[in-house]
């Protein structure tokens, strides 16, 4: 019976996201989706939902965009607007289901989930390279920053540059603090945020510039008037990423 029960544990305990809420997401997702195409990629042996969509042109370049807390990959507000539009900039783009918890968790219980990350981004990285995109870049908000930050700092496999939107750095963990992470992130970043933002994004502003000026292609962009959730400023949002953007590709 002992070996039943930590054999038990062993099964339940392989992923921190909450595998059922995912299906559940993944399946009213997929029935809203208008642009793109509903797929399956593997990480770890978990399969999770992703959205493909391709640049209005043929292009070489690759967008894997990252949501945030508890959501998920076609949400309408910033997620599935720079998903699409930028298709029409030149840009194939993935959106990526995250690692999930209950909606009662925390933001700091989401740092269990961590872990699982890295095999995500690599999952749909191999995906854009094998359909013809070369330059692949990393887009992604709030939670789904602290996510992408942590990874990129410890994984940066072939991604070339990296936009942080609305990303916070007050994790307790110094392991996984995002303002910690920029010091060994490589590539261009751009840390964007609205100057309405969430508390925990505006107080901790200065520690992430001062620990990505350590990066010469750091920058940091405030956009005047602009909420955590950028309602009603997807437009200023979109042409500031894709402007920086236009630096590097």
């Amino acid at each position: 019976m002992k070996l039943f029960i930590l054999l038990a544990c062993i099964v339940t305990n392989v992923f921190a996201t909450d595998v059922a809420r995912e299906k559940r997401w993944a399946e009213q997702t997929v029935d809203a989706i208008m642009d793109g195409e509903a797929l399956w990629l593997k990480a770890d042996g978990h399969e999770f939902l992703s959205i493909y969509t391709e640049a209005e042109e043929p292009s070489e370049k690759g967008m894997i965009v990252v949501h945030g807390s508890g959501i998920h990959p076609n949400w309408d507000q910033i997620v599935k607007p720079i998903r699409v539009e930028m298709t029409m900039r030149g840009w194939n783009t993935l959106s990526i289901q995250m690692p999930i918890l209950s909606p009662e968790a925390s933001y700091e219980e989401y740092t269990s989930t961590y872990p699982e990350v890295p095999a995500r981004l690599q999952a749909a990285e191999n995906y854009l390279m094998e359909h013809g995109s070369k330059s692949i870049v990393v887009v992604a908000h709030s939670q789904g920053a602290t996510m992408s930050s942590y990874s990129l700092s410890r994984f940066p496999q072939n991604v070339k540059a990296y936009v942080a939107i609305g990303q916070s750095s007050n994790q307790k963990d110094p392991k996984v603090n995002s303002a910690i992470a920029l010091k060994s992130i490589k590539i261009p970043v751009l840390d964007i945020y609205g100057s309405e933002d969430l508390e925990s994004v505006l107080s901790t502003s200065a520690a992430r510039r001062e620990n990505g000026s350590v990066n010469k292609g750091y920058t940091q962009t405030m956009i005047s008037g602009a909420n955590h959730f950028f309602d009603d400023m997807n437009e200023p949002l979109i042409e500031a990423i894709d402007e920086w953007l236009k630096r590097y590709f």
